[in-house]
């Protein structure tokens, strides 16, 4: 006898539903999201294992409740929320939700179309703490970009020619120099000899003289602001400079972090011989597509996880073909970007890159036409554990020679 079990994930309680393979059910429970109540859950399941083979469904892949179940040697079966969704109307044709019946559709899915859906394969440890330093890096740069922004909208507003002296308003200069400077009326009596020497004391390295820097300075246009709304918007920028400055010198401990660990995996060659690849980019890359080799099991497998491959919609003399949104954006994100990067290394991107533009692609579009090129490379790369060689990349070595 077997038995198929859906889990309906929560925030505080979980609903559990195990039903035989006549789609029996044969246990209902609530499990509270605890240390006791997940180990009475494994051990439950251990139970009901010793009766027959048991596999768990889930709506997602990853979280503390996935790791305990596979940790204690149980099958996990991710299924997307987009196919529990269409597959709804099959259970209640009033539309009805709820936990418990959710947990009985996804064992049902499960024992119905269990052959459609893969086993969950964890990565290795190596690959694990990878990408969880790539992800906390990524998160930490939209932060990042999304305080540099909100300092550079009020700078805009109440201080223009200090959003504009110089080119990053989050980098360590213009950061320093609104911790000094918060207020146009604080940098009233600057000149050009103070300018100098505060930049000599901050290391400036950029091309710009302090004459044109204070230029810069002087040429936007003056905010108009009484002394309270003034000193407020001092009180805002210094609050954000606080922010953004411990925030950029984390990112870098992490960048050195996700280069140390990428060194350490076994897989870094691979993404190491990417042209232009670089050391972070490389990461990501690495970090989404793990080291399973039973993840994807073809290029087109990975081209579609990865976002880079379209979606066809044909019916009759109806065909369009649109951009897929159910995808892995992060890994979508990493093989553009290389994408992007590789086209200024090699002469085979580039020319995939100038056919789609000739075609009357847009930039994003000709980027995913190339990602999904590079996609074909990279899968049979990371499949055969061998770095990328030009001279065995067949049209990349005739263009070269040509």
């Amino acid at each position: 006898m077997r038995f198929f079990v859906g889990l309906d994930w929560a925030s505080e309680a979980h609903a559990v539903c195990l039903i035989d393979q006549r789609g029996r059910v044969r246990w209902r429970t609530s499990v509270a999201h605890s240390a006791a109540g997940l180990a009475a859950l494994v051990q439950r399941l251990r139970r009901w294992r010793q009766q027959g083979p048991l596999a768990i469904a889930l709506e997602r892949p990853s979280g503390l409740v996935v790791d305990t179940l596979v940790h204690a040697g149980l099958d996990v079966v991710p299924i997307h929320p987009n196919v529990v969704k269409a597959t709804r109307p099959r259970y209640s044709a009033a539309g009805g939700k709820s936990d418990p019946g959710d947990a009985f559709l996804l064992a049902d899915l499960l024992r119905t179309d269990g052959h459609r859906f893969r086993p969950l394969q964890p990565p290795s440890d190596d690959t694990r703490a990878l990408r969880t330093l790539v992800r906390g890096r990524d998160d930490l740069v939209a932060h990042r970009v999304a305080l540099a922004n909100q300092l550079r909208a009020l700078l805009e507003r109440v201080w223009p020619g200090a959003a504009h002296i110089f080119a990053d308003v989050d980098s360590p200069i213009a950061l320093a120099f609104l911790t000094r400077y918060p207020t146009a009326q604080s940098a009233g009596r600057l000149g050009e000899k103070r300018l100098a020497q505060f930049l000599i004391q901050h290391a400036y390295c950029g091309r710009r003289s302090p004459r044109e820097l204070l230029a810069r300075l002087h040429a936007a246009p003056p905010s108009q602001l009484g002394d309270a709304e003034a000193d407020a918007a001092g009180d805002l920028v210094r609050s954000l400079v606080a922010v953004l400055t411990p925030l950029g010198a984390q990112l870098q401990q992490l960048g050195a972090a996700v280069t140390a660990a990428l060194h350490h995996h076994p897989d870094a060659p691979i993404v190491h011989s990417l042209p232009r690849g670089g050391t972070i980019n490389a990461a990501q890359i690495l970090a989404e597509l793990g080291d399973e080799r039973r993840r994807f099991t073809t290029a087109e497998h990975l081209a579609a996880e990865a976002g880079v491959a379209p979606v066809t919609h044909a019916s009759g003399k109806h065909h369009a073909v649109t951009f897929r949104w159910a995808c892995n954006k992060r890994l979508r994100t990493a093989l553009t970007t290389f994408a992007d990067n590789s086209r200024h290394a090699s002469a085979w991107a580039a020319a995939v890159y100038q056919r789609a533009l000739a075609r009357g692609c847009d930039h994003p579009h000709a980027i995913r036409i190339l990602a999904r090129a590079w996609v074909r490379v990279v899968w049979r790369c990371w499949q055969s554990r061998t770095p990328y060689d030009v001279s065995r990349h067949g049209a990349a070595a005739a263009l070269t020679a040509a």
